[in-house]
């Protein structure tokens, strides 16, 4: 599909999922007042197969490309687009309930900052920070709005509550703020904490980094009952100019990220249940001061599968920890590739992978996506990668299909990836700033690539887009054609199930996650289960289809040494055996928790 008339830049979004609704629209940066003429133009497609251009409903407006599109998460088909409306200083929006076949509009008595937020659980009601530090709420999706706090900072939500900081003095200091709770959309507010720096939610934990009164010192609190009791965490303090960074959370357990001042990298800490006690996971852990840069990736497509980098001599080297930050390895490179020649020891027989991330972005490497995991697709990773960390070379693809453990290269040199159906199928499109593309590389997990023509005339790339949840068999590759008469966007949609023939249960085998010897009876062993997958074979030519459950049973197993966390212990990086913190050496580790204090014994 062709797009003669497009300018400024193109929003995509899907929305709804199984749905193959896609709305394409066009956004400006630049202030409205300067745009006078012409206007945001909408286009509705239906898994690009059609597109219907439904600028009439959006009339006579600008849509900022910061706002773009916000879709609503529970599937319910919302849609809002946050609309400046020319000649007039008003902000209107267009609300949708039917996955964008139509819309309604309405001016708000406010202008908002940032995008409208969804309740999670009730897709009706939104809340949003405004212009001047108001926070709006509305519980009718938008029809009416309530403003139920000045001067807020910052707001997260979680299912019916909100959590907001808010200014005592009209200014949003850090370290000078209390935090605030709403749960029930404003009528009652109660402050659970100050001296607020920041905070952050994960998993089902609250955290608050709180200033101590001592200079510029600030500790981390943790709550697990929405605030109304705290704990402090057994975390180093920390000063002016360093920070604290969740990496992940969830339940069950916190990775935080703890900085050294001026050095670019830190100490990574892992938690116990309640969020309070933390051991020392990982030292020397690469996270930049000034962008917050960081490549830590949790790989969700197997459980306890965690892949970072460290700073060791002069480098930056991937490790890997495949028992939730218990110890960490170097990747193993794939036993049929060789050492690059600009790697510091190309005759060492075990140079390691290195996986690019959000830092190599940073650093303006020719990185164009970041590693990429989906949780219906077991263990399987796409990520960019060079043969050792302190290569120079242009990356290639890699994949492993059984969490980071092994690894193929895939393709020559950067590309674009989408996961599709669950995992049957890859997709990848060269990248290249300079030369037009008219070629797709399709695989089932990585084994081999079948290269496909989509158009006679290439175009410039500028996206691959595919349904979120990776369970869709489509893919839309967006560019644009550059000649000396036009220049205008397109869109070229493939259909891949037209090319995958579907057979039983033959295609299926079973498959233990975090195997690497099948004569010992611990294999596969992993913090107390092992876990055996139903996946597809590697010779399949079929498709999972939109229905497929990730298929596993557990069963549990004998602990071992790597099972137990001591606190006051850590594990050297590439090795199992625990060793005691200097820094704890001879001290009586004990701390305060729920009023009482409590020895942390260790064993």
């Amino acid at each position: 599909f062709e797009f003669h008339d497009l300018s400024g830049s193109v929003s995509l979004a899907w929305v709804g999922d199984g749905t193959g609704v896609i709305l394409a629209l066009t956004t400006f940066q630049v202030p409205f007042f300067m745009v006078r003429l012409g206007q945001s133009k909408l286009y509705r497609e239906n898994y690009g197969k059609s597109f219907e251009d439904v600028t009439n409903l959006i009339n006579n407006t600008f849509i900022r490309s910061e706002f773009g599109i916000a879709i609503s998460p529970s599937n319910s088909g919302k849609v809002i687009l946050t609309a400046e409306v020319s000649g007039d200083l008003e902000t209107r929006i267009f609300v949708s309930d039917d996955f964008g076949k139509s819309f309604t509009d309405q001016n708000l008595p406010f202008t908002p900052l940032t995008q409208i937020m969804y309740n999670p659980e009730d897709s009706k009601v939104l809340v949003v920070l405004s212009s001047t530090y108001d926070l709006w709420l509305s519980e009718d999706f938008g029809s009416n709005w309530k403003k139920i706090h000045n001067m807020v900072c910052l707001v997260k939500g979680r299912k019916n509550t909100i959590y907001f900081t808010a200014s005592l003095n009209g200014s949003c200091d850090r370290g000078m703020l209390d935090l605030r709770r709403t749960t029930d959309y404003g009528e009652t507010i109660k402050t659970v904490a100050s001296k607020i720096y920041s905070f952050g939610l994960g998993g089902r934990f609250l955290f608050a980094s709180i200033m101590t009164g001592k200079g510029t010192l600030r500790v981390i609190h943790v709550s697990v009952d929405q605030g109304d009791s705290w704990n402090m965490a057994q975390l180093p303090p920390v000063g002016h100019e360093q920070f604290y960074s969740i990496l992940a959370a969830n339940d069950e357990m916190v990775f935080m990220h703890v900085d050294e001042p001026g050095t670019g990298f830190g100490t990574v800490y892992v938690s116990d249940d309640r969020g309070t006690v933390y051991s020392k996971s990982l030292e020397r852990h690469l996270y930049t001061t000034t962008g917050g840069d960081t490549d830590f990736t949790n790989v969700t497509s197997l459980r306890g599968v965690f892949i970072t980098s460290v700073l060791a001599e002069n480098s930056v080297q991937s490790v890997v920890s495949f028992d939730q930050g218990g110890e960490w390895i170097p990747l193993q490179k794939p036993a049929n590739s060789k050492c690059d020649a600009t790697a510091k020891d190309p005759d060492k027989l075990q140079c390691s992978l290195h996986i690019h991330a959000a830092y190599s972005t940073s650093q303006k490497l020719n990185i164009p996506m970041l590693p990429l995991t989906e949780p219906n697709a077991v263990g399987l990773i796409i990520a960019h990668s060079v043969g050792d960390a302190i290569s120079v070379m242009r990356p290639d693809v890699y994949v492993s299909d059984d969490g980071g453990y092994t690894w193929i290269k895939a393709l020559d040199g950067p590309h674009h990836y989408a996961i599709l159906d669950s995992g049957g199928l890859l997709v990848a499109v060269e990248h290249s700033t300079t030369n037009p593309v008219n070629k797709i590389f399709s695989t089932d997990e990585g084994q081999c690539w079948n290269e496909y023509t989509f158009t006679n005339e290439p175009i410039y790339f500028t996206g691959l887009a595919s349904e979120p949840g990776a369970r869709s068999m489509n893919v839309s590759i967006w560019g644009y054609t550059d000649s000396f008469i036009s220049q205008y966007w397109t869109s070229f949609t493939i259909d891949f199930r037209e090319l995958l023939t579907r057979n039983g249960d033959s295609d299926y085998v079973q498959w233990l996650a975090h195997s690497d010897d099948l004569s010992d009876p611990n294999d596969g062993c992993l913090l107390g289960y092992k876990e055996t997958f139903l996946r597809l074979r590697k010779d399949s030519v079929c498709w999972n289809g939109r229905d497929y459950k990730v298929n596993t049973q557990p069963s549990p197993c004998l602990c071992t040494l790597d099972d137990f966390m001591d606190f006051g212990y850590y594990r050297k990086e590439n090795s199992s055996e625990c060793v005691e913190q200097p820094d704890l050496q001879g001290k009586v580790l004990e701390f305060c928790l729920q009023g009482k204090e409590e020895l942390l014994q260790t064993s």
